[in-house]
């Protein structure tokens, strides 16, 4: 009898050993359900698809191209940013539309009548400053004479009442040669900054060569000992075995633009301007793609502009906007 009691103490014992177990089992497989489930759901939030239209200054495309490449190839690969390069004019008409592109970079601030027409249309925009470049004079890697001029000789050159036909005009001991003056043409934003800011909106050399692609600058420039041209820093940086840049002296001594001079505040402030894409803020509600693309923009964009021949913006400046964005959340 004591045996059997025994026996039975023993089997008794087992069975609830042996349902615990299974209690924790049940317990763990379903832990481990909801956090596969939890987790595949994150990755479906995460994971976005779409597309992304950019389009405008063609000074700001090297920046805006590299941080999409890295958006598309790092963070959303179901998500296409294509970059285009018209011109920020000619990009803004390209905005300022129904079913327009999504962002519009800028070399300068947004018109008057360009927000006019926004308005009208019931686009809201939003501007996001993105980098800061320096206006750079650039020559032929052959002229030795002209490597360093003041604001002034400079913009004589390209102004129809400055005087200047020839090198000798701005210093009888340069070459007696007819300087052959190139530019980009008005449906860019580096023009209109030259233009309004620079030369304050006076006539240009009725002879001035203006063009709609940078690289044929570049090319006009480094086949003439006589041309001088001017576009962003960074199409200099990156052709400067074709190329030399003009040191500017504003009054304290030459100074040739780089990332340390270029600067709203620096030794090369006078030929400074920042640069800028505008969001299309309606898009940006309508599209999550497009406000995770302007998010990565503005917490990215001082990783790639020394890369892409840019000064950055300041970091305060970056997180402002960044809080500005995610307001914009719904």
């Amino acid at each position: 009898m004591k045996f059997k009691s025994f026996l039975l103490l023993i089997i008794g014992a087992a069975f609830i050993v042996l349902l615990a177990a299974c209690g924790t089992d049940k317990e763990k497989n379903e832990g481990s359900s909801e956090s596969a489930s939890a987790d595949s759901g994150n990755d479906t939030s995460s994971e976005l698809e779409g597309n992304v239209v950019i389009d405008g200054s063609g000074t700001v495309y090297p920046l805006m191209s590299r941080i999409a490449e890295e958006y598309m190839t790092t963070e959303q690969q179901g998500v296409s940013v294509e970059v285009s390069r018209a011109g920020t004019s000619a990009g803004f008409e390209k905005f300022l539309m129904k079913d327009g592109t999504d962002f519009n970079d800028a070399s300068r601030k947004i018109k008057e009548e360009e927000q006019a027409k926004a308005d009208e249309l019931g686009i809201e925009t939003k501007e996001l400053k993105v980098a800061l470049d320096g206006l750079t004079f650039v020559i032929h890697p052959d002229n030795d004479w002209a490597t360093e001029m003041t604001p002034e000789e400079i913009k004589s050159i390209f102004l129809a009442d400055g005087g200047v036909e020839k090198w000798s005009d701005i210093n009888p001991d340069w070459p007696d040669e007819k300087i052959n003056a190139v530019g980009p043409n008005e449906n860019h934003g580096t023009y209109e900054f030259f233009y309004e800011n620079i030369l304050k909106e006076k006539d240009l050399v009725s002879d001035v060569n203006l063009q709609q692609e940078y690289s044929t600058l570049v090319t006009l420039v480094s086949e003439d000992v006589n041309s001088i041209g001017f576009f962003g820093f960074g199409y200099y940086v990156n052709n400067k075995d074709k190329l030399q840049a003009v040191s500017v002296d504003f009054g304290n001594g030459p100074v040739e633009p780089s990332l340390d001079t270029i600067a709203e505040d620096g030794e090369y402030a006078d030929f400074t301007r920042p640069v800028f894409t505008y969001l299309n803020v309606n898009h940006a509600k309508e599209k999550p793609e497009v406000l995770d693309y302007a998010l990565y923009v503005m917490n990215n964009v001082n990783t790639f502009a020394g890369e892409t021949g840019f000064a950055p913006i300041p970091n305060g400046e970056a997180e402002s906007l960044i809080e500005e964005l995610e307001a914009l959340k719904q």
